[in-house]
């Protein structure tokens, strides 16, 4: 698996070592995140025992290893990832998914104050967004920006929208909002430059609890559209 794809090399400072995948392979697609997902279980695998080995974090087109280097040398880390990719074959790209959930989301009205603008732009009613938007079927392709924050893959191209001009200084947690080719959930409250087409009440981040984020790479996304009533109800479970 990894001779083919010349997965190239290089250090992030002096704590990690960042593995990126070839340009020929489409960033921020399916098979992009189905390839960092066996890369990121066969390092779990052979780094599990290795000591001042601290994390693997997967982005779109690249992965991180985090150590220690009072623990493993570099040149330990290199020997050791090179020997765990040296083991990789192309039949164990069928990485195993973490899982799947739906999300249940309040579109529009002041749950999502960009819905007429992302149908203005796709020349769409709004309501076709909405229903578009829970038709899709998507990928957690990386958490980042926020802590629990999912960038999701697999959106509707119909319905891709610019980001916003000029950010907000505020964007309350749970929206869920549409920036270019991607749709993501924001994990908790921040400012954001995203279209916003609705909110979910699921509480996305909790750092009281472990995991402390519900998504992780790798995971399978649906949207469900809801009401207000539902909404409420939903947020009051969790509080």
């Amino acid at each position: 698996m990894t001779k083919t794809w010349s997965i190239e090399r290089s250090w992030m400072g002096d704590t990690a070592l960042l593995l990126r995948l070839p340009e020929s392979l489409p960033s921020a697609s399916s098979k992009a995140t189905a390839v960092l997902l066996t890369i990121d279980q066969i390092l779990r695998k052979h780094l599990a025992q290795v000591p001042g080995v601290r994390d693997c974090v997967i982005a779109y087109r690249s992965l991180a290893i985090y150590f220690d280097p009072d623990q493993i040398s570099p040149d330990a880390l290199w020997a050791r990832v090179d020997a765990a990719l040296d083991d990789a074959t192309a039949a164990s790209a069928n990485a195993e998914r973490p899982g799947a959930i739906t999300i249940p989301v309040c579109y529009g009205g002041s749950f999502g104050p960009d819905l007429e603008e992302v149908a203005r732009h796709a020349k769409l009613a709004p309501d076709e967004v909405v229903r578009l938007h829970t038709a899709g079927s998507y990928d957690v392709a990386m958490i980042g920006f926020a802590p629990g924050f999912p960038y999701l893959t697999g959106l509707d191209p119909r319905i891709a929208a610019p980001r916003k001009p000029t950010p907000r200084a505020r964007v309350e947690a749970g929206s869920v909002g549409i920036a270019g080719g991607q749709t993501g959930i924001y994990s908790f409250a921040t400012p954001g430059g995203w279209q916003i087409i609705g909110r979910t009440p699921l509480p996305l981040f909790n750092p009281a609890r472990w995991p402390p984020t519900w998504l992780e790479p790798g995971m399978r996304v649906t949207f469900r559209a809801i009401d207000e009533e539902e909404y409420d109800g939903i947020r009051r479970a969790y509080t």
